[in-house]
């Protein structure tokens, strides 16, 4: 909580005015900041100074993790959040790729799991690092990009969150995750869960514990309508204790991520929270 509350005061004190040209909005914006979490603790980031809905953060993980491309299939997960994109996005809605309705195109995911080579066969990204995972194998590389920059017009959105890399020393599982753009007041708790969760699931099915989950932020924005109930509203909330995520220790493989897991299978313990911000949401 405390490395958030911080970032959001450092945007607030030196971050510049930056207007975006997708959502034609001004931005307070700050560039890099760094985050960690400790997930060998199990101490889930998960924002006390408003409730923060967790559920849908981890079933839109789900939907990644199975490389789903239909806002549809992430409604029967448990999270509406890529309906806006898919079905309210001006640009998309005029691209001929796309499909028709809650089509995402080839993102997130998508790209996690069927990355295509020039050749025209797929990489399976994801299955690739948690083989070497649970062989013990660290070979430097064990990374899950989404960021294709051959394919962006194939799909609504570009990543925000583009890249996880993980690292192996001895049995302990680290992660860093790389994320070119975010909406601190609205979207970094999502996350935030999203980052430890990933960490917790790989390090479970590839039989390692898990350790550090580092989080690298490049710009990091307040949008000017959410400004003022940030500052002051939610600032001026003291935080609560931090809670821990349970998950269900009969998920042993990829296979089970793929196939039967659902949101009854993680459970939060201990969250205390004030009152939810409706902050605004920008397209």
């Amino acid at each position: 909580m405390k490395q958030y509350l911080d970032l959001c005061r450092r945007i607030i004190d030196e971050g510049e005015w930056v207007t975006n040209q997708r959502t034609g909005k001004r931005c307070l914006t700050l560039i890099n900041a760094d985050l960690s979490y400790n997930v060998a603790a199990n101490e889930l980031p998960l924002i006390t100074t408003r409730k923060s809905y967790w559920k849908a953060a981890i079933a839109e993980l789900l939907g990644y993790i199975r490389g789903y491309d239909n806002a549809a299939d992430f409604r029967k997960l448990g999270t509406k959040t890529w309906d806006a994109n898919s079905n309210e996005n001006a640009d998309w809605l005029a691209n001929p790729c796309r499909k028709g309705a809650d089509d995402m195109g080839r993102v997130y995911g998508v790209q996690g799991r069927h990355w295509r080579t020039p050749e025209g066969k797929e990489v399976d990204q994801l299955a690739k690092l948690v083989g070497n995972l649970k062989r013990g194998i660290d070979d430097r590389g064990e990374i899950l990009s989404f960021y294709n920059p051959g394919e962006f017009h194939l799909g609504c959105l570009r990543p925000c969150m583009h890249t996880h890399t993980f690292s192996l020393l001895g049995d302990t599982l680290y992660l860093t995750s790389y994320q070119r753009s975010c909406d601190v007041p609205l979207g970094l708790n999502f996350n935030q869960v999203q980052v430890f969760a990933l960490l917790r699931l790989i390090a479970q099915i590839t039989g390692h514990k898990p350790g550090t989950a580092f989080h690298k932020i490049v710009n990091a924005h307040i949008y000017e309508d959410q400004l003022e109930l940030l500052r002051d509203v939610q600032l001026k909330r003291e935080p609560f204790p931090l809670p821990s995520l349970e998950i269900n220790p009969d998920i042993r493989t990829l296979d089970d991520l793929e196939n039967w897991v659902t949101l009854d299978d993680f459970k939060v313990e201990g969250y205390q929270s004030h009152p939810p911000i409706a902050y605004p949401f920008s397209v």
